[in-house]
């Protein structure tokens, strides 16, 4: 059977972090894509094309891992602005993760080295976990969520729709993270919060309300 040609969007750390997550025997790597036109002509290890790349390439399935602190309130425009049908982005789990029979996991997801996600947890579209962070039981992770590595998050809980969450984070068991919620490094949310709140620290606070 013919592999499967990907397109990784954006040429950022995710991006690359992906190439290790790749079954080769069911993916064929084409390249980035990049707006940045100074990614476009340097001289990388990787081919790095514009958007014409989507056109060019019909048939290749795209992974868009778009989104860091600074900018993942905007993952939903970003990964919108492509263009593409639902039916074209890929999911790709690194061979190392483990992802029970009975999770639901969306579309355009990227489970780094390491991630366990446990019976009825659900991970929605557009989701990103990084290396050796769990999700256990009938847990939700909203769509666009960032979440960073060695993060855990407790049965029953309901993490929101473009979240970020920081490395090293706990979450206890049976609460909800808002929409558009920061929750900074090595938290400990011991409650819950309400969207577009930004929180950090052990216990966590809010530190200051987002616009």
């Amino acid at each position: 059977m013919p592999r499967k040609k990907l397109l990784i969007f954006p040429f950022n750390g995710n991006g690359i972090e992906a190439l290790d997550c790749i079954d080769q025997q069911e993916y064929e790597f084409i390249g980035f894509i990049d707006d940045d036109t100074a990614k476009l002509s340097a001289k990388n290890e990787y081919p790095v094309y514009d958007r014409s790349a989507l056109a060019k390439f019909p048939e290749a399935l795209v992974l868009a891992v778009p989104g860091s602190p600074a900018s993942y309130i905007r993952r939903h425009e970003h990964i919108a602005s492509l263009g593409i049908k639902d039916e074209r982005f890929a999911s790709i789990v690194h061979p190392s993760a483990s992802v029970g029979k009975s999770v639901k996991l969306g579309r355009n997801c990227l489970l780094m080295a390491g991630v366990v996600i446990t019976s009825n947890a659900k991970v929605g579209d557009h989701v990103c976990i990084l290396p050796n962070s769990v999700v256990h039981h009938d847990s939700i992770v909203g769509d666009y969520t960032l979440v960073g590595c060695n993060v855990a998050i407790a049965s029953s809980t309901m993490i929101g729709r473009n979240c970020y969450i920081g490395s090293g984070t706990n979450i206890i068991n049976g609460i909800s993270i808002g929409d558009y919620t920061l929750v900074g490094l090595g938290s400990n949310v011991l409650k819950s919060f309400p969207a577009h709140s930004k929180i950090a620290g052990n216990p966590s606070r809010e530190i200051t309300k987002q616009a």
